[in-house]
């Protein structure tokens, strides 16, 4: 594959070429080796390689941007020429920029080269342990790759991010089945830079096995009834997404529609919670060393013992709003754990559901939700009765984030999000 640096160094020769003095372009070249199964069996052993490149090209205020896969002089020459068309056909607006220089960096992080014969050993004591631990679960397929991306950034301010990251990857698709009964599909993932722990205790794959199990004894709610709710880490971290894009986001902001929009300092949930966007933490995977904009990447505090700390803003809608640009663009969740252990949370649970999952429409301007609860338990007087199906669940986000009772000392984090279980009230359930 191409150079990156020759490419780039091709690409503002381009842009100059073009009249074009303010510019940023980031290129990328990425290498998956591959392994599927399919019922236990490995089928597919594959290496897959990538590359991107993308440009933004700035006419006076006005910007415009292409993308494209080939990296040759003749394909780099067709992106920039769509980036600067794009600009001279565009508003003019004088939000749109690049961050200022942000210096010359370079970083490198996991297994440039796979050990992938110590990586199907995993994968093959984790399927062995799978039937051995948990005979009604049926793997139907598994993916599992290693992948290596190398990605450089440049803008005519004179940054450069040159960044290799490297990392094993493992998702799951399963169901129990037990006679004629059997569950829907469930599924997990995680990443991980080294192959020091099984796989089965890796993530949440030992819990969501545990759980398939568990399914296939059923519980049915009768009525309509408002009470607690225990999210699984996953589901506390969904909904710890929809708080933010609806409460926090760039594009809330921008509308003026944010109900946060002037709460920066002030207090919008539980002092219990604290939930960061991470650019590096040891808990997780997946870093995060520089913005969209640019910018050198920060780990950024949205909410810290229930004050809001911060928005997520790009560049532009900062600019238009004249608000602090937000130093972090990834999705990188970090949700600090409580005190209280899980078992002794659902103890305390005297009628309500354990929600491993939520499939609805976006939440309204107003932070009202309302979906199907998936992979969810019915729990009376601190037990699990059994799974539910089709039971729809509705409340508010930042009420469910202000009501919030307890957060689990347990902390899951399947490497690219970290999150607790989280305890909290005044969810209205409906069963059939």
């Amino acid at each position: 594959m191409r150079d990156l640096k020759e490419a780039s160094v091709k690409m503002e020769e381009l842009l100059r070429a073009a009249g074009i003095e303010k510019y940023a372009l980031k290129v990328s070249e990425s290498e998956k080796r591959e392994l599927n199964t399919e019922s236990g069996a490995f089928v597919l052993f594959r290496t897959i390689c990538d590359a991107n490149a993308q440009a933004s090209a700035f006419a006076g205020s006005k910007k415009g941007s292409a993308e494209g896969n080939d990296l040759s002089d003749e394909g780099l020459a067709k992106l920039i020429t769509e980036a600067c068309a794009s600009a001279e056909s565009a508003e003019d607006d004088d939000a749109n920029d690049i961050a200022p220089d942000q210096g010359i960096h370079s970083f490198e992080e996991g297994p440039a080269e796979p050990d992938m014969e110590r990586f199907y050993e995993r994968l093959e004591e984790m399927s062995r342990q799978i039937g051995e631990q948990f005979p009604k679960v049926l793997v139907m397929q598994m993916i599992a790759s290693h992948d290596k991306v190398h990605t450089l950034y440049r803008n005519s301010n004179g940054t450069e991010f040159d960044t290799k990251e490297s990392y094993y990857e493992v998702t799951l698709e399963f169901s129990a089945f037990e006679g004629e009964r059997g569950t829907g599909l469930s599924y997990t993932s995680f990443s991980t830079r080294d192959l020091d722990k099984p796989f089965l205790e890796m993530g949440d794959v030992r819990k969501q096995l545990e759980d398939a199990e568990a399914s296939l004894i059923e519980a049915s709610i009768g009525g309509k009834f408002e009470g607690k709710v225990i999210l699984t880490p996953a589901a506390m971290a969904m909904f710890a997404y929809m708080l933010g894009e609806n409460y926090m986001g760039a594009t809330r902001v921008l509308s003026g529609e944010s109900m946060w929009l002037n709460k920066i300092g002030e207090k919008v949930a539980s002092e219990k919670l604290t939930v960061s966007l991470a650019a590096e933490d040891p808990r997780l995977v997946r870093t995060h060393h520089f913005t969209d904009d640019g910018f050198s990447a920060e780990n950024v505090k949205l909410i810290e013992n229930g004050v809001l700390k911060s928005h997520m803003l790009n560049l532009y809608v900062a600019k238009k709003t004249g608000r602090p640009v937000t130093m972090n663009s990834s999705y990188n969740v970090v949700i600090e754990p409580g005190e209280t252990p899980y078992a002794d949370m659902l103890a305390k649970l005297d009628k309500g559901l354990i929600v491993g999952g939520f499939s609805g429409g976006e939440p309204g301007a107003n932070g009202e939700f309302s979906g199907v609860a998936k992979n969810s338990f019915y729990v009376e007087n601190g037990k699990i009765q059994g799974a539910v199906s089709e039971v729809m669940i509705s409340g508010n986000l930042e009420s469910l984030f202000v009501n919030l009772i307890d957060l689990s000392s347990e902390l899951l984090s399947d490497g690219s999000m970290a999150a607790p279980y989280m305890m909290t009230d005044g969810v209205v359930i409906s069963g059939q």
